[in-house]
């Protein structure tokens, strides 16, 4: 006996917003290329497209933490990779939600699970998490934030570009990494804990343990 597959009703208004987000994204698509060589900046949208990956920023993240060994630095790296962390598993929940498929011209066989959906873009959320925490959580230099800013605005503009997210993704993108930054910085995690923390997942005693490393 065969089961029939319920597909969700789309309520007309939404269907409205979602078509017209289709149908302008399309269009801004279109124009675009007319007056840029793609083909040529395309190795730049897929080098933005990596740089803003979430599980190289993870183990990279990871990475760091081990190789600058630096206790100065355990409270802003801990309390990121908990922004990482956060990011990454609210937007795979939001996408396997969702389940709006990505734009029909996207074709990768790479993209398995729940990144095979589009929305919310998670470069987008990634790239505005990270530019919020070193703008407001732990304030850097002007060169550096005017650097992330521009990463970010450039990595939502590739997705759109490589036809992977509408721009209803990335709006939401956007807003979803803004209101992740606000929640770590309301559970901003004291230095003790990151100190902690860090000695508990490299297994060292770092302050005051029985040995040193």
């Amino acid at each position: 006996m065969k089961m029939k597959t319920e597909r969700r009703e789309i309520p007309s208004l939404l269907k409205k917003v979602l078509t017209t987000d289709v149908h302008l994204t399309d269009a801004f698509v279109n124009q675009t290329e007319r007056f840029l060589p793609l083909r040529q900046i395309k190795i730049y949208y897929k080098f933005l497209e990596v740089s803003g990956h979430g599980l190289l920023w993870l183990s990279g993240w990871l990475a760091f933490i081990w190789i600058a060994n630096n206790k100065n630095l355990y409270q802003m790296q801990v309390n990121l990779l908990i922004g990482l962390l956060f990011d990454i598993l609210t937007v795979a929940i939001l996408k396997a939600v969702t389940r709006r498929r990505r734009p029909s011209d996207n074709k990768n066989s790479f993209e398995l699970g729940p990144d095979k959906f589009s929305f919310p873009s998670g470069h987008a959320s990634r790239a505005s998490l990270i530019t919020f925490f070193f703008f407001s959580i732990h304030p850097v230099s002007s060169v550096f934030i005017l650097t992330f800013f521009s990463w970010t605005i450039s990595i939502c503009l590739s997705r759109i570009l490589l036809r992977k997210h509408y721009f209803l993704d990335i709006i939401c993108g956007i807003s979803l990494g803004i209101m992740e930054g606000f929640f770590i910085n309301m559970i901003y995690l004291k230095r003790a804990t990151c100190v902690e923390f860090v000695s508990w997942i490299t297994d060292e005693k770092l302050d005051g343990g029985e040995f040193h490393v």
